[in-house]
């Protein structure tokens, strides 16, 4: 058996490098900003180079709020892009794309400037190219021999990373409880973890570094895989009599169990991990209403466990390493922790949607744009502590109302299979708001990708939008 030669193997992925924008993008994106709030061009002012501060009130008052120099960016353009950030949001529309009779997307991932990867709960990996609709569907891996666990039907994959130098993805595998790896751009299949792993499906994954990446498993446990780097480069691209391709099967490094809550011992299902690099932790939401600590190395060392202040439906949770914060979304608020405080500053938000949850989070710089369950998008600047607030605008996407008002981008109507649980459960209602369980930015191209479905269980159908 000899390996399979391809041109594609020398190839790098196409990476979404932030100074890939070059200042034209960012600049545009800031001057139509600027031109819609009636502005006109400013004539140009030699900066001041701003005093230092050394005293230690104004640390700790910065440090409240998350205040720090941004690394590798002057102060003009770090407050051009801050700028620009700001007003992405409100010059935001939506085209959706068909995806078929797919059923509900959890797990999206841009793999480069028209391409989008996603997972969905008919445990279905495709790529969608935004610009043309086209979607390709990638074979799952599967576990090795007949021993293996096999989880329950109609899980699905409900997560997708990619590591920092965008070589590899991270996915669920056939077996929802497997964590499968394929090689980037080529997406060809490197390993599968499936010996000695997790029980359960996988619900969270995230990676330490190029090699290393962590599952979160509903069955209560954080297992931490390393992949070799040569079963990137071709050593194992194998292809079998069949001309099936064979990789590798691994088992984890290690493998941490959740601590049992005394208040709600039977659901400490893990739903959420976020890597801090800077402090080199990662941290993990359990469905019991905790958040968990630990200390990243050749193996993870717990720190700490939290109760959090919102505890019911903490489903997603992210990280800034600029303002050292993570960031979790329960059934109607965010909660927003640093862990080396015991006294946290910035106060909650609530999303105020009707109680159907926060399904999706992110950090860009000082905004965190929030996914509802109720399909609308909201942004929030952290460091005013408040909602993004909207223009009067004649858009059909924003929620009608007069200036001043919480900025809420509105998904469209996505599809909805009109089958007997419909008609018979839910009366034949015409349309549901479809649940935002995924977004990511590609901020090179100030671009958005949202999708989900409808948010009862019973219901089949999807979403999936550009917002540019």
């Amino acid at each position: 058996m000899a390996p399979r030669q391809t041109g594609s193997r020398k190839r790098k992925a196409p990476a979404l490098d932030a100074a890939a924008a070059g200042s034209s993008s960012l600049g545009s994106a800031v001057a139509a900003a600027a031109a819609a709030d009636g502005e006109g061009p400013l004539p140009p002012k030699k900066p001041k180079r701003p005093a230092a501060r050394r005293s230690l009130l104004h640390y700790l008052k910065g440090r409240e709020v998350g205040a720090r120099g941004r690394a590798g960016l002057p102060g003009f353009e770090g407050e051009l892009r801050g700028y620009a950030v700001q007003k992405l949001p409100e010059l935001l529309r939506e085209r959706e794309l068909a995806l078929g009779t797919l059923n509900k997307v959890f797990a999206s991932q841009w793999l480069n400037a028209r391409q989008v990867v996603c997972g969905t709960k008919c445990n279905t990996l495709f790529v969608v190219d935004v610009q043309s609709g086209q979607i390709t569907r990638i074979p799952l891996m599967r576990d090795r021999g007949p021993g293996s666990a096999r989880a329950q039907p109609s899980c699905g994959i409900h997560a997708i990373q990619l590591n920092p130098s965008k070589t590899l993805l991270a996915t669920g595998g056939e077996n929802p409880n497997s964590l499968a790896v394929y090689q980037l751009p080529t997406l060809d299949p490197v390993c599968l973890g499936d010996r000695h792993g997790h029980k359960d499906w996988i619900f969270a994954i995230a990676w330490m570094s190029d090699t290393v990446a962590v599952s979160g498993s509903r069955d209560g446990t954080v297992a931490l895989w390393r992949t070799d780097p040569d079963m990137s480069h071709g050593s194992i691209a194998w292809h079998n009599d069949a001309g099936l391709p064979v990789y590798a099967h691994i088992r984890p490094r290690d493998v941490e169990t959740i601590p049992r809550a005394s208040t709600n011992p039977g659901n400490r299902k893990v739903r959420a991990l976020a890597f801090s690099g800077r402090n080199q932790e990662l941290g993990a939401v359990s469905l019991d209403g905790y958040f968990h600590l630990w200390k990243a190395g050749s193996n993870l060392s717990r720190l700490l466990s939290i109760r959090l202040p919102y505890c019911r439906e903490n489903v997603c949770l992210t990280y800034c390493d600029e303002l050292a914060l993570y960031a979790v979304g329960s059934q109607s608020h965010v909660s927003f922790l640093d862990p080396r405080q015991r006294q946290q500053n910035i106060r909650p938000l609530c999303s105020r949607e009707g109680g159907t949850g926060v399904r999706s989070l992110s950090f860009y710089q000082h905004i965190v744009t929030v996914g509802t369950g109720h399909g609308s998008l909201l942004f929030y600047d952290i460091r005013a502590q408040k909602f993004l607030e909207e223009r009067a605008s004649a858009s059909p996407h924003f929620s009608p109302g007069p200036a001043g008002r919480k900025l809420k981008l509105t998904c469209g109507r996505g599809w909805l299979n009109h089958d007997d649980l419909w008609v018979n459960y839910f009366g034949g209602i015409g349309e549901f708001p479809n649940a935002l369980y995924t977004h990511c930015y590609n901020w090179p191209e100030m671009k958005l990708f949202a999708a989900g479905g409808p948010l009862p269980s019973g219901l089949h159908g999807n979403y999936a939008g550009l917002w540019s």
